[in-house]
């Protein structure tokens, strides 16, 4: 009888131990890490002085107060148009620089690289090496292994609850959260947010790592439709490293690059270090693939290489399609000078200087007049007309603030606000303050249109102009 063999749906995850290396590229990883690890575990402790009353954090996001503190910037719910350009900017930036560059985002920037590097570097000082880590792999369950992989984990442990807390700590005021936090008097989010991103960071960085730039990373996917010809990528000169017969070992007779050319080898010795330092695991001399994040890493180790036995570096290097296929290759370098680079090159530019414009130019003063159409407009008993508003003054500023209401274009005796003309908001807060204008039925006829002027008390050269109208119909 036939027999089926039961098959799975899944490839069996392999291991990848990275072998470590040294290098520009790997220096430069090295920085960008150092960078985002200190911008990210330390803005929540740099204290930034505003207001007597506001908070003295550099970067709070203070959801029960609608608030984002950022340095001297407080951002409102109003501003959400800030959020839409940056979103933007955000995806252009990305565009323009996977055209230029390729995927170096994922190389060097990218969260998921940064706390994968953390990891690998927890994982390699406690086991050893790559062989070492390969050899503990291999082997039978015993008090070595027991003991390195349980340190090897608590850490992880211990360094994604850290980044999960870290990220918690931007919703309230560090120091009193922290106390809170270990003294069980914190809210029930924060454990929960804690737990959560503990656990996320823990399996991303420890357990899946390649898997999510390969599996889960839509930007993978997409990638091919934003490179072209002339992208910068990560790539292996096939015609210098292969030759007409291959590559081969530096062994006798094949050892100098006379030698080699000779006999038709290429400068490729074959040695596997650009695999073996890969953390997606790839050989980039297969060509252009999606699983490589441009981290260069295979460029240290080849150029490292070469060195050692003589030949020219650039093997593997950071280099264009179009110039590796070239018959003879020039110097690598940017090529900007294309209509979709310039394109996303200037819609950087312009959105971004609409932003730094938009926050540059923002006063600490948001108002908006509302007419009370019920009804429309009322005579009164010495047959003047009477119209009512709704003025909403926001206080974006850090300071209490005292704001003078007048009109213009109108006579200042026609607006009646009870008993005052100057409310006080307090920062962050807004007030909505009831208004009416009266006018003689001859002047309500022909003037349309007036401003309301709120001016706040301590910068008059930043008051506002709210331009609204008058109305009255009257029937003959």
């Amino acid at each position: 009888m036939p027999t089926t063999e039961a098959s799975s749906l899944y490839q069996k995850r392999i291991p990848i131990f990275t072998r470590s290396v040294k290098g520009k590229f790997r220096s430069f990883k090295t920085a960008m890490l150092t960078l985002a690890y200190a911008v990210y575990f330390g803005l929540p402790w740099l204290p930034w002085h505003r207001g007597h009353e506001a908070v003295s954090q550099a970067v709070l996001f203070d959801l029960p107060g609608r608030k984002f503190y950022l340095f001297d910037l407080v951002v409102y719910p109003q501003d959400i148009f800030w959020l839409s350009l940056l979103l933007f900017i955000a995806g252009a930036l990305l565009f323009f620089a996977t055209g230029l560059v390729g995927r170096a985002f994922c190389g060097y920037f990218c969260f998921q690289t940064l706390w994968t590097d953390a990891f690998i570097f927890i994982e390699r000082t406690v086991q050893g090496e790559r062989p070492a880590r390969q050899r503990l792999y291999k082997q039978a369950w015993n008090a070595e292994k027991l003991g390195k992989l349980g340190l090897t984990h608590l850490l992880w442990l211990a360094w994604a609850f850290w980044t999960a807390f870290t990220f918690v700590l931007y919703y309230g005021h560090a120091p009193e959260l922290t106390v809170q936090f270990f003294s069980g008097k914190a809210p029930n989010v924060a454990y929960f947010t804690t737990l959560v991103l503990t656990l996320t960071t823990y399996v991303a960085a420890g357990w899946a790592r390649e898997q999510v730039c390969l599996y889960m990373c839509p930007y993978a996917r997409f990638q091919g439709v934003m490179y072209d010809p002339e992208t910068m990528a990560v790539a292996y000169d096939s015609r210098r490293g292969e030759g007409a017969a291959g590559r081969a070992l530096p062994r006798a007779g094949v050892r100098t690059l006379e030698e080699r050319k000779a006999k038709g080898h290429g400068d490729c010795i074959d040695c596997k270090l650009c695999v073996q330092v890969c953390p997606t695991g790839i050989d980039i001399r297969n060509g252009l693939q999606y699983q490589c994040i441009a981290c260069g890493l295979c460029v240290d180790a080849c150029n490292s290489v070469m060195d050692s036995i003589g030949f020219p570096q650039g093997l593997i290097r950071y280099d264009s399609e179009a110039n590796l296929s070239a018959k003879v290759p020039s110097k690598p370098r940017l090529h900007w000078k294309r209509l979709k680079i310039i394109g996303w090159g200037v819609a950087l530019a312009i959105m971004s200087g609409a932003l730094i414009s938009s926050v540059g130019h923002r006063t600490s003063l948001d108002a908006a007049v509302q007419q009370m159409r019920q009804p429309l407009f009322v005579m009164l008993s010495d047959g003047r007309i009477r119209n009512r508003y709704q003025i909403r003054i926001t206080n974006k500023g850090v300071e209490d603030e005292i704001y003078d209401i007048s009109t213009k274009g109108v006579p200042d005796t026609a607006l009646d606000m009870g008993n005052f003309r100057e409310v006080k908001v307090r920062a962050g807060k807004s007030l909505i303050v009831q208004a009416s204008v009266s006018l003689p039925q001859e002047m309500a006829e022909h003037d349309n249109s007036f401003e309301f002027m709120v001016t706040p008390r301590s910068q008059p050269a930043h008051a506002v102009a709210l331009a609204t109208r008058f109305d009255y119909k009257h029937d003959e």
